[in-house]
Formats: C-alpha cells, structure tokens, sequence
C-alpha cells in the first residue's frame, strides 16, 4: 500500500462510521464516488472498523508521507479506534476516551478559580440583588430581539468578512447562508457545503446576546470554522493534494483543533476592544450595547471556562445524576435552570458527550501557542498557521513546551 492509497481507506472508513452514527461526518469535499461507494455497503460492524483504524496507524510509517501527515493520520487513527470500540460496546472510562479522541487528559477544574471569577464578577456588577440576578439582568439588556436575530448576524458577518478578506484572504466565490433554526442542543454550526461555501444554523431557542452574536459569528464563520475551510480546501486540499483534508470528522484531535481556533477567532480578528467594536455595528441597527462592561464582564467569566467540562466529568465519569449535574451548572456558570438543561442536552448527547473538552482544552491550548509566539511574529501570522496547516494538538503541545523553556532560560538569564 502506497501513501495514496493509505488516504483512501482512511476515507472510506471515516464515511463508513457516518453509516453507524449520523453526523460523524461534519463535511466531507472528496471524490463522490466513495460516498456512493459507502452508501451502497452493508451496515459497518464497529469493531470491524475499529480494526480497520488500528491496521492503517501501523501501516501508516511505510508508505511514504511526509511527518506532517502522517502525525495528523495517526492521531485521527486513533480517535477512530476508539470510536469504533466504543460502538461496539467495549468499556472505556470517560477520560481515556477523551484523550484517544483529542490527545488531551482531562481532569477536574480548581474550584478557588471560579470563585474569583465570581468575586471579579460581582465587583463589574455593583447592586443590592444577588449576583446571578445581577448577571441575569445584564443578559437581558443584552439580548437580541428575536426578530432581529437574523439581521444583527448578516451584519456582524459582513463586517467580520471584510477584515479577514483584508487580514488572511479569502477566495472570491466563498459565502456563507445563515438559517434561524431550533430545537437543537448546540448554539450554532457550520456545515461546510465545499466550493467556499457554508450554511450556518443559529438556533434561536437559547436567547442569543449582541456579544455572543459576535463571538458566535466569528466561530462559525470569519476567521473560524467557514474560514478554515476555504483556506484548507484552497491550500492543503486544492493546491499541495492533500486529500485527507475533504474529511472533517467528529470526536478526533482535528475537532479540538477547529473549535479552540473558531473560538479565538474575535480575538485574533479584533482583539480588545470587540465589546465596543460590537456596540457600534449594533447601534447603526437601533440596539443599545453596552460594550465596555460586557466584555469585561466576558473577560471574568473567562474563569468558568472549564465548568461545563466538569460537568461532563461528573456525569459521564463519576456517575452523577443529572439533577445534580444542572445544580452545579446553575451554581457555578451562574445561569437560569433553563440555561443549565440546555447545556447538559449537549453533554449528554451520545454524540457530543465528550465534545465539550474540545472548547475547553482547546481554547487553552491555543491561547498558550498563540501568547508564546516570537515577539518577532503578528498574532495575525500565528493564527494564519492555524488556518492553513494540519496541527495536532500533541505538536502544538510540543512548540508552546519549547516556547516556555525559552522564556524561562531568558528570565534566569535576567
């Protein structure tokens, strides 16, 4: 077996465990002709798949790929493994599973940390009610109109769009459709299309805010997930060959990748100041933001990062029930039951039960990667390897180790 041929069984066994679970497969840009293969297969067995993924990863340093690829190979390789044992019925404890998904290990929060976001919290929100009142009642300034809904997200798009055209570049063909949908457990998704374009689903049931719209925006769309792509598409895909990248597939270290990078995508686009960037494309719109408090107030809450991953842990690792999972939500996240239940339909979904790790662990680690660059190099161009190169996040791991002996030697030195 030859490199080539290698990327094709890797691809035939990634739209085969689209057979098993719907929406294993996220986007798929290759040759049809292998989705019509797969769809004209009998049903998969998963452990026949999980074999089939643990034969390619040994086969996988004889034939011929470059480091790069076969890193990215191996580490979906092994996601798929573990997805395939774990359909199958094979014990595996929760965290095992997350770091075979997204070669990370997880392990409870430090509670002392979200205490002082909330300390930090309730001095942003001076006033005589409780603090999750307090909070609640800022939400609710900040919440878009229903009806608007639609409209604020076309406007924060364009203007996301025209600075990352100017910033990365973008194909001239490349657009995005937004749909209002609900009833879904996430807040949005992309569903890259191929060709530069993408569908993105805002589910109007969870009362989006004007500053998680633009968060929001930026992650589905410029210079996150719709971003990523094109440019992976245009680049690895169109011009170096790679066809590994027409697959995107859930529960795999590329997830974390695209979610911690979607996620820093305001940061890398705007920076500080998106709190008043955002007030003043909502005001030509008639709505009052109040953009300096949010986003200190986001800045704090920044400090509950790794609460709903604890909640996954509690309830897929430690065996809690769930009323006790939407207690500690509400209790430290600060939100309305309602908000709580929402967020355990996510983490309770067979799909998307370890999916949280990717927001949590990867917005870490790429907030490290992305601070520890050469003073030398633009955040811009940092984040630029992000979109362009197939990292995993062992290697991102490996750099922003690097990185931090060199700042330590030269603080010794000083």
């Amino acid at each position: 077996m030859d490199g080539n041929q290698l990327v094709r069984e890797y691809l035939l066994l990634g739209l085969r465990f689209d057979r098993l679970v719907e929406g294993f497969v996220d986007a798929y840009t290759g040759d049809p002709r292998l989705r019509r293969q797969v769809d004209g297969e009998p049903r998969p067995v998963p452990g026949v798949l999980a074999s089939r993924a643990a034969e390619l990863r040994a086969e996988l340093p004889s034939v011929g790929l470059d480091v790069g690829r076969t890193r990215f190979l191996a580490a979906q390789l092994t996601a798929l493994e573990c997805s395939g044992r774990r359909l199958a019925g094979e014990p595996i404890g929760f965290v095992d599973e997350v770091e075979a998904y997204f070669q990370v290990r997880i392990t409870p929060g430090d509670q002392d940390v979200y205490r002082a976001a909330h300390v930090e919290l309730d001095s942003l929100l001076p006033g005589s009610g409780s603090l999750p009142d307090r909070l609640a009642e800022l939400r609710r300034r900040d919440e878009v109109p229903p009806h608007r809904l639609e409209g604020c997200v076309v406007e924060l798009s364009g203007a996301l769009r025209e600075l990352v055209r100017g910033r990365y570049g973008l194909p001239d063909q490349e657009r995005v459709e937004y749909q209002v949908v609900s009833d879904k457990p996430w807040s949005g998704f992309n569903y890259y299309l191929g060709d530069y374009r993408s569908r993105v689903a805002i589910n109007a049931d969870i009362g989006h805010r004007m500053a998680h719209l633009a968060h929001l925006v930026a992650h589905e769309s410029y210079p996150g997930h719709h971003t990523e792509h094109c440019r992976k598409e245009a680049g690895l895909l169109g011009r170096q060959g790679f066809e590994e990248q027409a697959l995107f597939l859930v529960n795999t270290p590329q997830c974390l990748m695209a979610e911690g990078l979607a996620d820093l995508g305001l940061h890398a686009i705007i920076g500080p100041g998106w709190g008043p960037w955002t007030a003043e494309i909502m005001a030509d719109l008639g709505l009052r933001m109040e953009g300096e408090l949010v986003e200190r107030v986001e800045t704090a809450r920044a400090g509950l990062l790794g609460v709903r991953q604890d909640a996954a842990l509690m309830l897929h690792d430690r065996g809690a029930d769930e009323e006790a999972v939407v207690a500690f939500l509400r209790r430290w996240l600060l939100i309305s039951d309602r908000r709580a239940r929402q967020s355990l339909r996510f983490i309770a979904d067979p799909l998307w039960r370890a999916y949280t790790t990717t927001y949590v662990e990867g917005y870490r680690l790429l907030r490290s990667w992305l601070d520890l660059r050469p003073a030398a190099e633009p955040l811009a161009s940092r984040y630029l390897r992000l979109l362009d190169e197939a990292l995993v996040p062992e290697s991102v791991r490996v750099e922003t180790a690097a990185a931090e002996r060199v700042n330590e030697t030269s603080a010794e030195r000083w």
